[in-house]
């Protein structure tokens, strides 16, 4: 899992922001304004048996991360957190 979801920064993040734009999802922010030191992105390819590709982007650490359980749930009040 992504830990953006609990970081401060979630809202305001140009890393996240590409990882919601590679995921096809609504993005928090129109214009993020903050960039997080040394994000690592964990990047899962498969094979679908459909023949098409699924790709999962995940943020597993960051060296600004700043911990705030549920930040994202906050940010959007009764929508599924991002898996």
């Amino acid at each position: 899992m992504c830990i953006c979801v609990n970081c401060e920064w979630v809202d305001r993040c140009k890393t996240y922001h590409a990882v919601e734009r590679q995921h096809g999802a609504e993005h928090l922010a129109t214009s993020p304004d903050f960039q997080g030191k040394n994000p690592r992105i964990h990047v899962i390819v498969r094979d679908l048996k459909n023949q098409t590709i699924e790709t999962e982007w995940d943020v597993r650490s960051c060296g600004s991360y700043k911990e705030s359980p549920g930040k994202w749930l906050r940010l959007r009040p009764g929508q599924p957190v991002p898996t």
